[in-house]
């Protein structure tokens, strides 16, 4: 006991005057640990772990993560690692009740489970969703956590940041700040298993296999991954064939899977699934956080910020966004990513200037939210952080560079009669994402160098001359292309490039944790940002069209918001494809059901991009002004 009083007082006496170090040790000599399973407003009870200080001298906030990828491990002598070897360090430091849930219907919580489930906006007796799950969760904490200060958070990463965006819609009084993270926003626009209506195949199958199968009863227990036969994504995928071939691995019981695969346009389903919706009158304070090089749920976070401004203006709204993957900011330093380098520990910078003076602040009544901008962006090449009043910034113009004959870009629209260039898209031999052979799909294929794509008879490619002056991007750039195609559909891929002088060199061969780095950077080809665009959805989303073969037709869309400097010295050079393999599905180039078509349906086909007075494909640039 006297050693256990004597721990306690050097955490307390550390928080003011020491630089302490939070291990498993400390954390369970400083805190307790509770299971206990919370009842809900229909009589379903969620499994919750309740960290919570031994200080019971004062009151202490609670933040919450809810998730359907289990808050093991489990048994109230069990110890979640990430309290101590993540920035979650930081709040045991400050005597955070830290809560973890395992969402309805998955692991150890009752109920049944459903992905992305719609939000009820005007619920009537014992109705329920996300949303009301969290309320009737936190309003048994209120009640039941002793030593609670009444002032409750909540955030999450992907997933878990599409239930923090459910808790914001709660309305309970004691919810005063939500983070949302990279979070689930709309699985058929942007995030995760869509882009554009085009299917990311490699992470949906990679996903589905396992956290789809079905749960009869709560467990502890994992399911089982699909185990490959082969160590080359590129390989296996292709030999699949048609997407539909994919389901003997999957079987009948992967319900989400079979909701997808029957839901090949954005339908009312889809729309009931799109996290945005409900963001009205939200109440909390919210800090919307991502990755610029986030793999999964880039969409999400830019998309979200915008909703909330949009269709709850009072709401006290922050963006940060980082040059990051896929929760970067939670784990690693944020100093590279692949080959690139940042110039600096992001990731630190955002854990202590942000993330916890945000929640300090609405939980803590500690310190002050003026110092947290309303939008704190990281900008690659320059590798600065920018602070603005909004998002997009007030001070940019939207810029038109033309594709131009010659493989040039140019602000200057083409004056030519007839002009285009031309590739034959192949099914048989599509375009691959990355260049290397590997088999679980790549974070950094985000910043990878694009010459290995370049060099393709499939790929066409268009470039500046070198810059003079730099060149700053903030916000979302339109591909506007004109097209014309000898079958009936086809897929659409912009890639916005940063091309490295010839001479380019980083200061030093080592970089980041003394990793040695042996990349050429001499001409690296640097994606900043590439999208798809499934061409049937060129007019709408719910009702695809046909192209006539010959026709020339306009293909105009969104790529996600940019954060970039291209420099002084530099190149910007946009890359045009018609597959991206295996990140995203085959386009059969027919215009035929993909998600049930046969392996003779995938034809080639002619695509031509037309860089012409009358039909100039141009690129829209949300150019930063001085």
């Amino acid at each position: 006991m006297k050693k256990i009083l004597l721990v306690l007082f050097l955490g307390i006496f550390c928080r003011v005057n020491c630089q302490i170090t939070i291990d498993s040790v400390w954390t369970q000599a400083n805190y307790t640990k509770t299971e206990t399973l919370i009842p809900m407003r229909d009589g379903k009870k969620l499994f919750t772990s309740i960290y919570a200080p031994k200080n019971t001298s004062e009151k202490h906030p609670v933040l919450i993560m809810r998730t359907p990828y289990s808050c093991a491990p489990y048994g109230k002598n069990s110890f979640s690692p990430r309290l101590y070897s993540t920035h979650w360090a930081n709040y045991l430091i400050e005597n955070y009740i830290i809560v973890m849930q395992d969402v309805r219907g998955r692991y150890m919580s009752e109920g049944d489970f459903v992905d992305v489930r719609p939000f009820i906006e005007n619920k009537k007796g014992k109705e329920f969703d996300e949303a009301s799950d969290t309320y009737d969760a936190i309003d048994w904490m209120v009640k039941n956590i002793p030593n609670n200060n009444g002032n409750f958070g909540v955030f999450g990463i992907s997933y878990p940041g599409f239930y923090s965006t459910m808790a914001a819609l709660s309305g309970h009084p004691a919810l005063k700040a939500v983070s949302p993270q990279a979070p689930v926003t709309d699985w058929f626009l942007g995030d995760d298993f869509h882009h554009n209506g085009a299917f990311a195949l490699m992470d949906g199958f990679n996903f589905y296999y396992s956290f789809g199968k079905p749960r009869p009863k709560p467990t502890t227990v994992d399911q089982k991954n699909f185990v490959f036969p082969e160590k080359d994504n590129y390989s296996f995928y292709l030999k699949q064939g048609a997407l539909k071939n994919l389901n003997k691995y999957l079987g009948d019981s992967i319900g989400f899977w079979n909701d997808m695969m029957n839901h090949p346009n954005m339908d009312a389903w889809w729309k009931a699934r799109n996290a945005r919706v409900g963001c009205m009158n939200i109440k909390p304070a919210m800090l919307i956080v991502g990755g610029t090089f986030d793999a999964e749920d880039c969409y999400g976070a830019w998309n979200l910020y915008k909703a909330i401004e949009k269709q709850s203006p009072k709401t006290n709204n922050k963006l940060v966004m980082g040059p990051w993957v896929h929760g970067g900011w939670h784990r690693g330093d944020g100093n590279y990513l692949g080959n690139v380098r940042f110039g600096s520990r992001t990731s630190e910078y955002y854990q202590k200037n942000i993330e916890l003076p945000f929640f300090d602040f609405y939980l803590l009544n500690k310190g002050s939210d003026k110092t947290i901008a309303e939008a704190t962006v990281f900008f690659s090449g320059e590798n600065n952080w920018k602070t603005f009043e909004s998002w997009p910034p007030k001070d940019i113009e939207n810029k038109t560079i033309y594709l131009d004959q010659n493989q040039k870009l140019s602000f200057e629209k083409p004056t030519t009669a007839s002009s285009s260039s031309k590739y034959t898209s192949d099914p048989a031999k599509p375009v691959p994402y990355a260049e290397d052979v590997h088999l679980r799909r790549t974070r950094e294929y985000m910043d990878d160098d694009q010459r290995f794509a370049a060099r393709r008879t499939d790929v066409l490619f268009f470039e500046t001359e070198i810059l003079s002056s730099d060149l700053t991007l903030a916000g979302s750039i339109i591909a506007d292309l004109k097209v014309s195609l000898s079958t009936s559909d086809a897929d659409f891929v912009v890639k916005v490039i940063d091309v490295f002088p010839d001479n380019f060199k980083y200061d030093s061969l080592y970089c980041c944790k003394g990793v040695k780095q042996e990349a050429e950077m001499g001409g690296y080809q640097m994606l900043v940002r590439g999208e798809i665009m499934r061409g049937r959805f060129r007019n709408s989303f719910e009702k695809p069209e046909a192209f006539t073969p010959g026709k020339t037709e306009t293909v105009k869309f969104e790529l996600p918001d940019v954060a970039h400097t291209f420099k002084k010295g530099h190149k910007l050079m946009i890359q045009v494809q018609s597959s991206w393999f295996p990140l995203f599905d085959r386009n059969p180039q027919q215009f035929v059901d993909i998600y049930k078509c046969d392996d003779k349906d995938f034809i080639p086909s002619e695509i031509k991009i037309f860089h012409q007075s009358d039909a100039a494909s141009a690129i829209v640039l949300p150019v930063l002004k001085k």
